[in-house]
């Protein structure tokens, strides 16, 4: 195990400690590379995110992109976090869609009999006999699906970091990165490679700020309803996540144009309207939140190293499925900088190469 205690140089430095953070540093971890992670806590969104994993899109009954092989990765790793940290912060959940009529039903049936859905739709459908919950026409279960508690995972990873002097809580600053024929030297510290896991905080970073990840802010409630009895989450124009004790999570909104972190009350309006649809049960609000995700404008991550700077890289655009494909797409971009493998073409930010080209950069220094 990797253990670093504040000497000048190392492999990599992070930058952003969100999900995709911690999943890069679980990949230098297991193969025994030093590092130092800068987190300023600038960007909330794997703070205050639901923390589903599911692999179906319940909009549409569509399949999440390559959910199969993403669940393969992830579960196992959250399940290493834990014993690791020793702390539990992955739940098994079922999530339960309510159908709007019989059209819905017939539809949730007809997705279930495709290849890449038939082992997460269940077509035994769930009769509602909670008095709290609106759903005449029944519910559809998703199987395999859960939780992850991000807020609890975020803490326990930074103490973690902390108690392993490898993390510094500071903002990063792009004009004190300076190349040199052998490395790239950020003010006390030399590296190989500078990994950029900044969420919607890459638009401040003049190196990669040209790629079109667009930020989309989500809000959610936090209620308490002693009479809502609900154990699943469930989805309908809101979702309801039972946080144990009668606390609920509600959500999400999506807003495009605002892009600070800072909740609203039209979102609060939003959310309470649609859950009204939902419940006929009282409830107090206890608590309102709000993060930017990180989407991109394709939505597929951004992933792959500088087109001018290859001592650069950048793992970021996860999107409303973060818990899901940082684990992934974390192997793929080390596996790509440590042993030349190819990225997915999908999510390579190669693909953006003509943004690159119209997009000048400030702050270069070489010595």
């Amino acid at each position: 195990m990797s253990v670093f205690y504040f000497c000048s140089m190392v492999d990599y430095i992070i930058v952003g400690l969100g999900l995709a953070g911690i999943a890069f540093c679980e990949e230098l971890e297991a193969a025994g590379k030093n590092f130092i992670v800068f987190e300023d806590n600038s960007q909330q969104s794997s703070t205050v995110a639901g923390g589903l994993y599911n692999p179906v899109i319940l909009k549409r009954f569509t399949p999440v992109w390559n959910a199969d092989e993403q669940l393969e990765v992830a579960l196992p790793f959250y399940k290493a976090l834990e014993e690791k940290l020793n702390t539990q912060f992955d739940e098994k959940l079922p999530v339960l869609r309510r159908f709007a009529g019989i059209e819905e039903q017939n539809k949730w049936f007809e997705a279930a009999d495709k290849p890449k859905l038939t082992r997460y739709l269940d077509t035994k459908l769930i009769h509602n006999d909670n008095k709290s919950i609106k759903a005449s026409f029944s519910l559809g279960k998703v199987n395999e699906t859960g939780r992850i508690f991000t807020g609890k995972l975020l803490k326990a990873y930074r103490d973690y970091l902390n108690a392993k002097n490898c993390l510094r809580s500071e903002r990063f600053q792009y004009e004190k990165i300076v190349f040199t024929k052998s490395v790239v030297q950020y003010g006390d510290f030399q590296a190989k490679h500078i990994i950029f896991c900044e969420g919607f905080g890459i638009k401040r970073n003049p190196y990669f700020s040209y790629l079109p990840l667009n930020g989309t802010k989500g809000e959610l409630l936090t209620i308490k309803a002693p009479d809502l009895n609900v154990t699943e989450v469930v989805k309908s124009s809101v979702f309801i996540i039972p946080m144990g004790n009668d606390i609920y999570r509600i959500g999400a909104t999506y807003n495009w144009k605002d892009k600070t972190n800072l909740p609203t009350e039209s979102a609060k309006k939003e959310l309470e309207e649609k859950l009204a649809t939902l419940i006929n049960c009282d409830y107090e609000i206890i608590d309102q939140v709000a993060g930017i995700r990180p989407t991109v404008v394709d939505r597929r991550p951004l992933v792959g190293i500088h087109p001018k700077y290859p001592e650069l890289a950048v793992l970021n655009g996860l999107g409303t499925h973060g818990v899901m494909i940082a684990p992934t797409v974390a192997k793929q971009l080390y596996n790509h900088i440590e042993n030349n493998a190819a990225l997915p073409e999908e999510v390579n930010i190669t693909r953006f190469k003509k943004h690159f080209e119209k997009s000048p950069i400030k702050f270069v220094r070489i010595q």
